[in-house]
């Protein structure tokens, strides 16, 4: 084997595990067109091939993110962003440059100039964020005047629908659970390959992708092995475990009537004052 072949296999390995499972799973048209008819179950006439990904290079960062965009025969573009387990109202910038993005993207392929006097044929977009933690008290819609300018009326808007688990019987779901699991067993054999491993062997005895899992567990463990490569991805996925269990005991405490809600900063200093803003607004919904 030449040294030029061997360079180009292991970049193409390395762009293989800088991939996200949220990503792998859906490249397969199957699964795409599962999660399509999630969305949009009386759309009747759609099929594998009226779907297409819109794939964004260079956009935000060379990092691993979970950003996938789906073309439909019916002119409509739909972005999902993952937001993983950690909440971030910033996705909504993630979207705005996505959008805009994906729309020069999508002049340009279909020879449509914005300099002519014609008005341009542009897709409705749909914007959705999958969110894999606990629903708590967040919205059902994430608006980017109302997180970061109060609500204002602003010259620009960005809405996105927020989808957590529940459940219902479908493939986000079915992610959504998958990347719960994932978390657990983080928690309980720390970043290592048993966690993966335990991973994929919970969900399929569960049912929980379990076609996918099946038929590529060994790139599904280079992929999830790959979040441990990169000290900084580590880092934050580490602190997002942390937190979450921090919360978990914080409520748990609220809800025995250990502490009241002024109390949580002295027994969780880590905790910020958003997390338990948080708390009390979950607290006072079970009032």
């Amino acid at each position: 084997m030449s040294d030029d072949t061997k360079q180009t296999q292991q970049v193409k390995a390395k762009r293989t595990a800088k991939n996200s499972v949220f990503l792998d799973l859906f490249q397969d048209k199957k699964n795409l067109l599962k999660l399509y008819k999630t969305l949009h179950p009386e759309d009747i006439d759609a099929t594998e091939d009226t779907l297409d990904i819109v794939t964004i290079d260079n956009v935000l960062t060379d990092n691993l993110y979970n950003d996938l965009g789906i073309m439909t025969g019916n002119n409509r573009l739909l972005l999902l962003l993952e937001a993983q387990s950690s909440w971030t109202v910033n996705i909504l910038i993630r979207i705005l440059l996505y959008l805009a993005q994906s729309y020069l993207e999508y002049f340009e392929r279909t020879s449509q100039s914005l300099y002519k006097s014609k008005k341009v044929r542009m897709p409705k977009p749909e914007l959705y964020v999958i969110y894999t933690g606990s629903k708590g008290s967040k919205p059902d819609t994430m608006s980017l005047s109302q997180e970061f300018f109060d609500g204002a009326e602003i010259d620009i808007e960005v809405k996105a629908k927020v989808i957590y688990e529940s459940d219902k019987d479908n493939i986000i779901n079915e992610y959504i659970v998958f990347c719960k699991v994932f978390n657990e067993q983080i928690k309980k054999h720390g970043m290592t390959k048993q966690a993966v491993t335990e991973t994929i062997r919970i969900c399929k005895d569960r049912n929980i992708l379990k076609q996918y899992l099946s038929s590529k567990e060994v790139e599904v463990v280079t992929i999830m092995m790959s979040l441990f490569d990169d000290e900084q991805i580590m880092r934050t996925y580490a602190k997002d475990i942390k937190r979450e269990t921090l919360m978990e005991k914080a409520m748990l405490m609220l809800q025995k009537g250990k502490i009241n809600i002024d109390e949580v900063n002295e027994y969780f200093p880590e905790l910020p004052e958003s997390d338990i803003k948080e708390l009390e607004a979950e607290i006072m919904q079970m009032v």
